[in-house]
């Protein structure tokens, strides 16, 4: 008997893939493509929004590309994960009344400032686990309500892109509760909305289609959406939702190992079994999200990750740039510096509202350049700047949950750099642990969508039979000169100059 698949729909906000995993976790068939947000027509310069349509026409291309060297027999799932924050209001018919509008424009930042004379940003953190960031969605409804009120008038509820996405191959309206508690508009601890902070936009929890656990079959593939992608009328169409919340499964996260979700961005998050938000956390800038499985929370630092990198590239690596060369290039020239890259030091930007470095307010700094530097010292530089942003991290997360990792599981692209697993495993002294299969959150959505559908019983289950191969990094002797470097890294930080503008406040 051919084994089962999971179409995986993967929607990140730089690169959209349609991937089919079988049941014991091997990718089989993938197809992928670069995607990103589209100026708003008619808008400021700088608006951005997501073209629903141009978004869902190459999910359908992907998608017949993958399921056509498929038996579609074995097709057992299929499930949709996205990046969090971004989402739209929708007619009855499931089309946008507004487009989507996208994490990166600068549309809500006043919104941001303003919404804290309204309520405490503690009183938000208490209640939502989240710290007012600029792109959070109960901003983008508020900034709704106050320049395009007819869109949310018009409007049957609002879904996020996960639900704007399976609405399109099932004609079911849901939220997921991974993606909802993206949006600053939780009661998390009570997994519902909060009346009072949606109260802010003018509305109640009326203006949402109902919540759907990770796994959950939504509904079944339409015999239009079957057209468009390939995928058998009548497939069962599973919940899945935000990303980084389905990386954890798909890697075999152990107890007490922290997860560090690691690509554009990054993030470090532990998995607990009660929402407790206190002071230290919302000092810190911890967020806190709902787990893919019930009863387990994600408190979580946001950090800058591979964007730091991908920056370098553009500007020192333009010769190797785009090339399968461009990434051996740069890993091969910062291996010929020792730590401390020559004096170089890389301090990462911090994230607006978030993040381990958040009390310092500071612009991204390169320090110690000399007319000799060389490209690969910056690149070098820039991997122990990152990894000593995450050995702060790790320090927060401690004092915030009083979680104390025993190690470091390590998922996404990231993941796949052996001397950056390198450098932080001799910067936070933990082993660094990646496993073979590098698309944790593809496996992750799979695995849901396999216990949803009851081809196993649980998750456990399927991480069992998927026999997950690990490698795992261990601190070398370089581990005490990181020790020094990383005390100097963090002297520097209250010494630089903190950033003002309006996206820092």
């Amino acid at each position: 008997m051919a084994r089962k698949i999971a179409i995986v729909m993967d929607c990140g906000s730089t690169t959209t893939r349609v991937v089919a995993v079988d049941q014991r976790g091997r990718i089989v068939a993938q197809a992928g493509a670069r995607s990103g947000p589209s100026p708003q027509r008619g808008a400021p310069k700088g608006w951005l929004v997501w073209d629903l349509d141009a978004l869902w026409k190459k999910l359908c291309r992907l998608s017949r590309q993958v399921c056509s060297g498929l038996d579609p027999a074995s097709i057992a799932a299929v499930t949709i994960t996205t990046w969090g924050a971004d989402g739209a209001p929708v007619a009855a018919d499931g089309s946008p009344t507004y487009p989507p509008i996208c994490w990166q424009c600068p549309r809500t930042e006043p919104t941001a400032r303003a919404i804290a004379e309204k309520v405490s940003p503690w009183e938000i953190f208490r209640t939502t686990g989240y710290q007012i960031i600029s792109f959070n969605t109960l901003l983008r409804l508020i900034w709704l309500r106050e320049n395009a009120p007819e869109a949310l008038e018009r409007a049957k509820c609002w879904m996020m892109m996960a639900g704007l996405l399976s609405h399109r191959l099932c004609g079911e309206m849901s939220i997921d509760y991974t993606g909802a508690s993206t949006m600053m508009a939780m009661d998390l601890g009570r997994r519902t909305w909060s009346e009072k902070l949606l109260g802010l936009a003018g509305l109640d929890s009326s203006f949402f289609p109902r919540f759907v656990e990770s796994g959950e079959t939504i509904g079944t593939v339409t015999a239009r959406a079957s057209r468009s992608t390939g995928i058998p009328v009548g497939t069962p169409v599973t919940a899945a939702g935000h990303d980084t919340q389905f990386a954890p499964i798909g890697s075999g996260a152990r107890s007490g190992e922290a997860i560090l979700s690691t690509g554009t961005w990054e993030i470090l998050m532990a998995r607990v079994p009660t929402f407790r938000p206190n002071r230290a956390g919302f000092n810190g800038g911890l967020i806190i999200e709902a787990d893919a499985l019930p009863g387990l929370y994600d408190p979580q630092l946001l950090m800058m990750g591979s964007g730091v990198l991908e920056w370098l590239a553009r500007h020192f690596y333009a010769d190797v740039a785009d090339t399968p060369k461009l990434y051996p290039t740069m890993i091969r020239e910062a291996q010929d510096h020792e730590p401390g890259s020559g004096g170089v030091v890389v301090i990462p930007s911090f994230v607006a509202g978030t993040g381990p470095t958040k009390r310092y307010n500071t612009l991204g700094t390169i320090l110690g350049l000399t007319i000799t530097t060389e490209r690969g010292q910056l690149y070098r530089a820039a991997l122990e700047g990152l990894s000593f942003q995450l050995q702060l991290a790790i320090e927060m997360l401690e004092a915030a949950t009083g979680f104390r990792p025993k190690g470091i599981r390590v998922v996404g692209g990231g993941s796949k750099n052996d001397l950056w697993n390198r450098i932080r495993a001799d910067v936070t002294g933990l082993p660094v642990t990646t496993i073979e299969q590098k698309e944790a959150t593809v496996l992750g959505a799979a695995i849901c969508a396999f216990v949803g559908t009851g081809l196993y019983g649980s998750v456990r289950e399927a991480q069992k039979a998927m026999r997950l191969r690990e490698t795992t990094v261990r601190p070398s002797k370089a581990r005490e000169r990181y020790q020094d470097l990383y005390a100097r890294f963090k002297a520097l930080l209250p010494k630089l100059k903190p950033h003002y503008s309006d996206a820092g406040r």
